[in-house]
């Protein structure tokens, strides 16, 4: 693999683990929901490190800019398809502190990066 920059970032380790979270908590969602929700839920999680990673890869601030919004858009899908899973009943809100976490935490890191860029 490649030793990129990005990979020594925090935001970037959190939404790592964010994908595992997601893919560990989505193994137990019923089998109708695999190509629906589980799907859904796992493509978006990938995108935020996927976003972040290709942000970081750019050179000028509104192309980094433009790819970190994307990743804290797909952030704030997986947080709406979680509160979804949880109407639904295929996740407890006892089990879920760490993907909480992680979605907070890189939420605000994100957010942060891009305000970074906007003031420069």
């Amino acid at each position: 693999m490649l030793q990129l920059s990005h990979k020594n970032l925090k935001v970037y380790q959190f939404s790592i683990e964010l994908v595992k979270e997601v893919y560990q908590h989505t193994k137990t969602y019923p089998k109708e929901e695999q190509f629906v929700l589980v799907s859904q839920l796992r493509r978006a999680a990938i995108s935020v490190c996927s976003n972040l990673a290709e942000g970081s890869a750019r050179k000028s601030k509104a192309e980094k800019k433009r790819f970190y919004e994307i990743s804290r858009s797909s952030l704030v899908e997986v947080d709406t398809q979680i509160e979804i899973s949880l109407i639904l009943e295929y996740l407890k809100k006892n089990e879920i502190p760490k993907l909480e976490a992680y979605l907070e935490s890189v939420f605000k890191m994100l957010s942060k990066m891009i305000s970074n860029l906007e003031n420069k």
